[in-house]
């Protein structure tokens, strides 16, 4: 990785991990789901206020490496006022780039290609995943507790 790119994960991560955005639990969520990390530790809650096929509201509660709650964090951030289907996508396009399973993802993640700084540690990329994997749940209505395991 760039040195340039390396130094802007490492801040972002640190940045969300000390002052997560949108961290609280939403009482009037329409959506919510579970996820666990059994190997890192990591426990969080995804909730999601859906409106006309819009998230008009997304937050998270938990306790969870920096990783992890870096990625829950920024993701909230990225996808409040996103469609459905838009958020599906970007779902996709992350799962690909930090899963290795499309390089070319990263073209559609924009400043959210911090996240790719994780392949780098390839333990820590279902630290990354959680956030991610939780909401997919969520927006299925999947009431069972994600685990990365």
């Amino acid at each position: 990785m760039k040195d340039h790119i390396r130094e802007l994960y490492q801040e972002v991560i640190i940045d969300h991990n000390r002052s997560p955005r949108n961290f609280h639990k939403m009482s009037d969520a329409t959506c919510h789901a579970e996820g666990f990390n059994p190997l890192c530790g990591d426990q969080l809650d995804i909730y999601l206020t859906i409106d006309n096929e819009t998230i008009t509201d997304i937050s998270f509660t938990g306790n969870g490496c920096a990783i992890s709650t870096a990625s829950a964090s920024l993701m909230t951030e990225h996808l409040k006022g996103k469609t459905l289907s838009e958020a599906k996508a970007f779902f996709q396009s992350i799962h690909e780039t930090l899963t290795n399973e499309n390089e070319h993802a990263t073209e559609k993640l924009g400043k959210m290609i911090v996240l790719a700084g994780v392949k780098e540690f390839p333990s820590r990329v279902k630290c990354a995943t959680l956030a991610w994997h939780t909401l997919n749940a969520a927006l299925k209505h999947d009431e069972t507790t994600v685990s990365t395991e």
